[in-house]
């Protein structure tokens, strides 16, 4: 009996002692997972509530017209003249003298070079020679005319009175309308020999260049002892032209504008230009033509803009920016401004134009217009006021309404 009661103790499981370490251990559990996850609600709470550090810029105004008009388009060209030329000579020739410099002011049929001319010389000297010789010959012919009209009448009157006979008369007719015959040909011959030496004065007249108009020489292009020739030849030994003359009263700027802008440009439209080389200098401007072609390599549409008055400063090939105003705008009423913003504010989010503006610590996504896109800044034509503040290349992530913290640029 006794071993069977030890065998069955054996066999007796304690229950009490395991099922209270198993609940400590699923109790130690359930705190370790609240705490993790309480961990995680604080370090979310604290990185949402961080602000994200941008560079701002302040939006500005962009200039008014001359009266006041917003600009619709901003581009840029360069001084052109209307009126320039390389002075060239007609013949080809050896350069004996030039009578210009760069810089120097010249009249129309001025003289600016003149060629050797001494084979010309002596060939109008030649012709000159010959007109005289057939001038004394034709004088000559005259005389002989006169004697055979003498003699015509003496035979005559010798016929008339039975002592000459009628072929003594045609012997003196004859000789008479000969002289008359040579007389006709040198008349011709001294017309011709005239021609001659018109001709050669004027090959000598050709060694003279002359200024065509009234201007200012820009370049000069040959000096003493070189070839001169109307056309190239000769290599790079042969020079094309005496020097370049610009007519400083033909100025006037040349634009190249985008086709897609091409619209906000109109014959007689008021324009402002400012020189890079005096960028303090307003000039008033208008709107020339518009030339009715496009240019489809580059995608641009010339513009000439002429200037309302002159000036000493504008010189040739200056490089020039020029603003297109509204003129509409004064007869509308309209007050819409354009504004400029660095080109780095501006994004394309869903085919729309849009700019992350600052305020209050918050940021604001916002559409807007954008008429011009230059190098540095856009012209925004609506959407944004002067004043306020821009995020420049802010990060993609950033959202409407996240916190911020400026930094300017």
């Amino acid at each position: 009996m006794s071993q069977s009661k030890t065998s069955l103790d054996d066999l007796k499981i304690d229950r009490p002692h395991h099922s209270t370490e198993g609940s400590r251990g699923w109790l130690m559990l359930l705190l370790l997972v609240l705490l993790l996850l309480g961990a995680g609600i604080v370090v979310y709470r604290f990185a949402g509530s961080r602000a994200v550090e941008v560079r701002t810029a302040i939006v500005r105004g962009a200039p008014a017209g001359p009266t006041g008009e917003r600009t619709v388009l901003n581009a840029s060209g360069y001084v052109t003249a209307r009126r320039e030329a390389t002075v060239s000579s007609k013949v080809t020739g050896k350069v004996v003298e030039i009578l210009v410099e760069e810089g120097k002011r010249v009249q129309e049929g001025q003289m600016l070079a003149r060629l050797d001319d001494t084979n010309i010389k002596a060939s109008l000297d030649l012709a000159e020679a010959q007109l005289k010789a057939t001038q004394a010959g034709l004088a000559e012919t005259r005389v002989r005319i006169q004697e055979a009209a003498r003699e015509l009448r003496r035979v005559q009157s010798l016929l008339q009175a039975a002592i000459a006979t009628t072929a003594d008369f045609d012997r003196a007719e004859a000789a008479e309308l000969a002289q008359r015959a040579r007389l006709a040909q040198q008349e011709s011959q001294v017309v011709v020999d005239e021609r001659q030496v018109a001709l050669w004065r004027q090959q000598m007249d050709d060694t003279i260049i002359r200024a065509p108009f009234t201007g200012i020489v820009t370049s000069k292009n040959a000096q003493p002892g070189e070839m001169i020739s109307p056309v190239s030849a000769g290599g790079g030994f042969t020079r094309t032209g005496i020097c370049t003359i610009v007519d400083m009263d033909s100025l006037e700027i040349e634009i190249d504008v985008n086709e897609s802008y091409i619209n906000r440009v109109t014959a007689g439209q008021p324009v402002q230009a400012v020189l890079d080389a005096y960028s303090q200098w307003k000039i008033p401007c208008k709107v020339i033509a518009i030339i009715p072609t496009a240019d489809r390599q580059k995608s641009t549409v010339r513009v000439r803009v002429g200037f309302d008055k002159l000036d000493p400063r504008i010189l040739p090939q200056m490089s020039v920016k020029v603003g297109f105003y509204d003129t509409n705008e004064a007869k509308t009423g309209s007050s819409t401004r354009a504004v400029k913003v660095p080109k780095g504010a501006i994004r394309q989010l869903n085919g729309r134009d849009m700019v992350l503006v600052v305020a209050g610590g918050r940021a604001e996504l916002r559409a807007v217009t954008m008429a011009e896109s230059g190098n540095d800044e856009s012209t925004i034509t609506s959407g944004l006021a002067a004043g306020e503040h821009v995020a420049v290349d802010w990060p993609p992530d950033l959202k409407d309404g996240a916190k911020v913290n400026e930094k300017s640029l």
